[in-house]
């Protein structure tokens, strides 16, 4: 082989190993995103113990032109004698997230 083909191939070698599945993005913010949503369901049970579980997750498409990537949690928070759900968003490779609850209780009596 020659100079110029090894130095492409190395490059081409480095640019994917670069490259994270789906997966391993969604799992690197999955702790994050757990934590939110559990912090969240403490305070809203009024449940210092309530603990939390992965539900689901995805990654959101980002907007067109440099639009920032999101994976979206689907946490079940439980603790005493209450569960509730939350969805929870983080901004990938970053430690933002914010869960939000679908259900409003001042309206729902």
């Amino acid at each position: 082989m020659t100079r110029n083909t090894l130095l492409a191939l190395s490059a081409l070698g480095l640019v994917l190993a670069g490259c994270a599945s789906d997966q391993q993005l969604l799992a690197g913010d999955q702790g994050n995103a757990l934590q939110s949503a559990v912090r969240r369901g403490q305070f809203d049970l009024s449940c210092p113990s309530a603990t939390g579980t992965i539900l689901s997750n995805t990654l959101l498409q980002p907007a067109l032109w440099n639009g920032i990537e999101r994976a979206e949690y689907t946490v079940g928070v439980q603790g005493c004698g209450q569960k509730v759900t939350y969805l929870v968003v983080c901004q990938i490779g970053s430690v933002s997230c914010v869960a939000v609850s679908g259900r409003n209780q001042a309206f729902a009596q």
